[in-house]
């Protein structure tokens, strides 16, 4: 099979656009984006916007990997933060992004950080006790996303 040949402005606009991919031992591959993530070229968000949208992308797939006993947590490295069981993001552009949520004993936490520093473990922790179900947050921030795209 041939490439088509492409423009300049062909080739830039999609070196521009953000791509999805992902080898997995238990066979996912590719992923297309969201139309919320993929609308703007990733050159035209902040990098705390760009973050905060992967971010979302990877709570989603890990929760979707979880059974109803657990829910998501970060771990943060390089520091004693600790682990957070998610409660909600957002983003302070150009280069903040926030976590809130509780620690792993039970006190409310909020985790500023630069994009440069951030590196971050996704974990699954038991659900909380006085819960039915678990608490999904990736649902609901990708949902923020669609709404406010």
């Amino acid at each position: 099979m041939q490439d088509a040949i492409k423009t300049s402005a062909e080739a830039e606009e999609a070196a521009a656009l953000p791509r999805r991919y992902e080898s997995i031992a238990t066979g996912e591959g590719k992923k297309d984006l969201p139309a919320a993530v993929a609308k703007k070229p990733a050159a035209q968000k902040s990098p705390a916007e760009w973050a905060y949208e992967r971010l979302i992308l990877y709570i989603q797939n890990f929760e979707q990997q979880l059974d109803n006993e657990h829910e998501v947590a970060m771990g943060f490295t390089g520091g004693d933060a600790g682990v957070l069981r998610i409660e909600g993001m957002g983003f302070f552009d150009p280069d903040i992004v926030t976590f809130y949520g509780t620690d792993t004993g039970g006190a409310k936490t909020q985790l500023v950080q630069h994009v440069s520093q951030m590196n971050v473990m996704l974990r699954a922790l038991p659900k909380q006790v006085e819960q039915e179900e678990p608490n999904r947050i990736g649902f609901r921030l990708a949902q923020d996303l669609e709404q406010n795209a």
